[in-house]
């Protein structure tokens, strides 16, 4: 295998060169990669060995995810061609996310050879990475007047494309969608007394979830406790510590529709206040002239947890009321439902369930998967009845218009 990635190279070397791992540092707090203009001027005077020191990260293995994120991108682009048919009788259209995308395209890929291609069936499929963003799919999806010219699947994370009544959500209450997955009931950490993910109006279905969980630099507590939950991360004495994955869209609304849901504008408030203002490499790379603020917390996709150094500093922290989800969708077109069957059933299977929650640290919906997390660990989540009684697009606008203006 090609290695692309050195320890030496700047962060704008490497993301200049492959921008599919834009994606992979704004998740891990870099959020000024995500601006061209400051990935140029700072990325420049960082190296990805003292920025992963900086994050108390181990850089072998997160060189790792930035190889297979550029290699998973060249295999898209190889496969471009393949996937696009002329008179296509299914239209599949999402987002996978960073670090399960290899594996789930090379599944993807073997399922289409072995079985959709005896189907008698042409399928045209776009399924891009995280780091290209959702603009290309809301962009088609806002000019969309009727169903026809939807995809018959979709699939991505995060409630604004589902729910935005500009969005997929018109359509959604057309009942456009059905749940065609067949499962009666979803995996026993999903669908019990503390939590009900599956759909009662059987129209949306998930194959997994994104939890949200801290990291916690111990060096940096100076006397303070280990924040456990939410709540305690709203607290003054973390105003100005915390790192937020603002560039991860998908995760960050999450974050804020659970933090308005629970307590209210003052609690977004208060989260734009535990943002540490000061996170920037540039100012880091001058740590040997002054003194500079580490973040206490960082909040990140439980998968980004696994990449710290064994006996470091740094300890992860499954909130104990509960980690914040982002759930990963897949919706189906109701009037295809048997053309789509096979589709569907793929992407709902054991197989790729265990892909999502073995490589990805992304906990599968399916009943059969062993998501290897302890039935401790809760998870938060909007409910149902409160996604429906709410206008969740109008909802994210206005959360991130308070959490902006309170860090401004």
């Amino acid at each position: 295998m090609a290695n692309y990635v050195k320890q030496t190279d700047t962060l704008y070397a490497i993301t200049n060169r492959y921008p599919e791992t834009i994606d992979l540092f704004i998740s891990i707090g870099f959020e000024s990669m995500g601006d061209e203009k400051q990935r140029e001027t700072i990325g420049k005077m960082i190296n990805l060995e003292a920025a992963m020191k900086m994050k108390k990260i181990n850089v072998d293995v997160f060189i790792e995810n930035l190889e297979d994120a550029i290699n998973h991108n060249k295999a898209i682009q190889d496969e471009a061609d393949k996937g696009t048919h002329e008179g296509a009788n299914v239209k599949i259209e999402g987002i996978l996310p960073c670090p399960v995308r290899i594996p789930l395209m090379e599944g993807f890929t073997k399922w289409m050879e072995d079985t959709g291609s005896h189907l008698g069936i042409k399928i045209d499929y776009e399924l891009k990475a995280a780091s290209m963003g959702v603009d290309w799919l809301k962009e088609s999806l806002e000019k969309a007047e009727n169903p026809d010219v939807l995809a018959d699947v979709f699939i991505s994370a995060g409630f604004d494309l589902f729910f935005d009544k500009h969005l997929i959500g018109k359509f959604k209450e057309e009942g456009v969608f059905e749940d065609i997955t067949g499962f009666e009931h979803y995996n026993k950490d999903f669908e019990n007394d503390r939590i009900a993910l599956k759909d009662p109006d059987k129209s949306y279905s998930m194959i997994g979830v994104v939890p949200a969980v801290f990291l916690v630099n111990t060096e940096e507590l100076n006397g303070r406790s280990i924040p456990r939950s939410w709540e305690d991360i709203l607290k003054p004495e973390f105003e100005n510590c915390v790192s937020l994955p603002i560039g991860d869209f998908d995760l960050f609304n999450a974050i804020l529709l659970n933090i308005h849901q629970k307590y209210g504008e003052e609690g977004v408030r208060k989260l734009g206040k535990s943002l540490l203002k000061s996170m920037h490499p540039s100012e880091m790379v001058k740590s040997h002239r002054k003194k500079y603020d580490k973040p206490v917390v960082t909040i990140m996709p439980y998968f980004f947890t696994k990449m710290t150094k064994r006996g470091g500093p740094m300890t992860a922290i499954w909130p104990s009321d509960g980690a914040i989800i982002s759930p990963i969708f897949l919706l189906a077109k109701k009037d295809k439902k048997e053309l789509l069957k096979p589709v569907v059933d793929f992407f709902a299977s054991k197989d790729v369930g265990e892909i999502l929650a073995h490589n990805g640290k992304f906990p599968s919906v399916n009943p059969e998967v062993d998501n290897m997390i302890s039935n401790e660990h809760q998870y938060m989540w909007l409910g149902w009845d409160y996604i429906k009684e709410t206008d969740i697009g109008g909802l994210i606008e206005k959360c991130e218009k308070i959490f902006n203006e309170t860090i401004e």
